[in-house]
């Protein structure tokens, strides 16, 4: 079956773009012209994958990703962001609220399918033996994709869950940037070594012990301490 991608984009050159572009690369492509639509099609439809304009009419990008993140059958969802908005901050705003990756228009059809492809690819890779960790209070099940902290139950996105897990299951070593972004993003993200430190700051924001157990290492990048700090 091919993979089905649904493009949420209101500007009708670009929309027919990548509808044009994909279907001729094999995809199953679905279009949605405003927030809203694109949004319902997403909860009550199963795709592989949403393109997903930021500045969007009825409701935008940023809320469209916020949204499908907090419900369970698509919080695994990849999602591209595409916008005319090149600043950083923007594209961070975007990551925090879990979008995978982030292109700027202008851009080339031909990058944003090497970056499609590259998602699949990471999720088509064999997934490693499913295990529980516990940390400080933290307790990870890989299994049921489910994470509790001083026995509340919490929500992460797939990233955040994917970076937390790796580093607990390498304590006491020092992880590059680097080194995350391939584990966790994948040797095709292009994005930038920021993309960790925003995800780093949500997690310690959303589990007290990270404050001082996740600790920054000047030049290198970050390591969790073997035995979590009293808080």
């Amino acid at each position: 079956m091919p993979k089905k991608i649904l493009v949420i984009e209101d500007e009708k050159d670009i929309r027919e773009l990548l509808r044009l572009y994909f279907k001729r690369e094999g995809y199953d492509v679905h279009i949605a012209k405003d927030g809203e639509t694109g949004l319902r099609k997403a909860s009550q439809e199963r795709f592989d994958l949403v393109l997903l304009d930021l500045m969007l009419p009825q409701l935008d990008g940023l809320e469209i990703c916020r949204n499908l993140r907090s419900r369970p059958q698509t919080a695994d969802l990849p999602i591209i962001m595409i916008t005319a908005k090149a600043d950083e901050a923007d594209r961070i705003v975007g990551l925090e609220m879990g979008a995978d990756d982030y292109i700027t228009k202008p851009f080339s059809p031909r990058e944003v399918l090497a970056r499609v492809k590259a998602i699949f690819r990471r999720l088509e890779r064999p997934r490693a033996k499913e295990i529980k960790r516990e940390y400080g209070g933290i307790a990870l099940d890989t299994s049921r994709h489910e994470i509790t902290y001083r026995g509340k139950s919490h929500s992460l996105t797939s990233k955040e869950f994917k970076l937390l897990d790796y580093f607990l299951s390498n304590q006491g070593r020092v992880l590059s940037r680097d080194i995350l972004l391939n584990e966790i993003w994948g040797y095709g993200y292009f994005g930038t070594t920021r993309t960790v430190d925003v995800h780093v700051a949500h997690l310690r924001h959303k589990f007290q012990v990270l404050n001082k157990s996740l600790v920054s290492i000047k030049g290198l990048g970050y390591k969790l301490q073997e035995e979590p700090v009293k808080t």
